[in-house]
């Protein structure tokens, strides 16, 4: 069953003005539960205007929401508790901070969802736990940790809350090569162990495919596919020319199938690459190497 899904989705920025401009134009997307999606596209194509979208933070122009086979829209009253079901990691979220302590911060969402105190504790310990906080951590200003840690305190907030689906809108920006592999293998590691649906933006095609199951790709305020990794990376020149980076292994393997060299262009990681070529090497085609 699709825990997202849009009919005819559209949504327009100050419409009637000047200044109108369609920031996603006729979405029809079903996303499945428990799919770990990756979703790109180029700066202003749509993407973040897109994900705001499925939590109820934009009110779509025309067309539907649906997330778990409910309407969001259909009870404005109840559009609150879609935030605590689809939880949302903004940009930058450590920006967003702003509690005394790292473990009111945490504790913010479960706080407001009306839960009790031992049920709030429980949540922040173990939401801090997932995402490698110390407790020695809790009791101290967000203010006075290192970025990444910052970072991982906003999107323990959102995980405490638990919800049906996660959103992280390029959770790894700013952040050097370390920081970046740390928290995406904590979200990796999260998908993993809850089953639960995630998506997350990024510019960085080798990011997504490390991560991801399925690949949503916007391109103009329209959605462009949304498809297995293999079969998204396949459309390498298509991709290319809206000006998004294919993974640069996938650059090496095209090129070396337009030379004429017996390979398939499909190739998105390191790991594919080597098994590829140790299929040749195995298969007697040493002489083209």
């Amino acid at each position: 069953m699709a825990i997202i899904k849009t009919e005819h989705l559209t949504y327009t920025y100050s419409s009637g003005t000047p200044f109108e401009k369609v920031a996603i134009d006729d979405i029809n997307l079903e996303i499945e539960e428990g799919e770990i999606v990756g979703v790109i596209g180029h700066t202003g194509s749509g993407k973040s205007t897109l994900i705001q979208h499925f939590n109820g933070l934009v009110r779509p122009s025309s067309g539907k929401i649906y997330i778990d086979g409910k309407d969001i829209w259909s009870d404005q009253v109840k559009i609150r508790d879609v935030r605590f079901q689809v939880g949302l990691v903004f940009q930058y979220p450590e920006y967003q901070l702003f509690e005394e302590t790292v473990y009111k911060d945490i504790a913010f969402g479960p706080k407001n969802m009306g839960l009790s105190e031992d049920e709030i504790k429980k949540r922040v310990l173990e939401a801090a736990d997932f995402v490698e906080l110390p407790s020695s951590a809790l009791e101290k200003s967000p203010f006075e940790l290192s970025g990444g840690q910052k970072r991982r305190v906003a999107i323990a907030g959102v995980i405490a809350m638990e919800p049906k689906v996660l959103i992280l809108d390029e959770p790894t920006a700013g952040l050097d090569p370390k920081g970046r592999d740390h928290i995406l293998g904590q979200i990796v590691q999260y998908h993993r162990e809850t089953k639960r649906t995630v998506l997350i933006v990024s510019h960085s095609m080798e990011d997504v495919a490390k991560f991801a199951n399925k690949v949503l790709v916007m391109n103009q305020s329209k959605m462009f596919c949304y498809d297995d990794v293999e079969r998204v990376f396949s459309q390498s020149e298509e991709i290319a020319q809206m000006g998004l980076a294919i993974p640069q292994i996938t650059r090496v393997f095209v090129e070396l199938a337009k030379r004429g060299y017996p390979v398939h262009s499909n190739v998105y990681t390191v790991d594919q690459a080597k098994k590829q070529l140790l299929q040749l090497l195995k298969g007697g085609n040493q002489a083209w190497l």
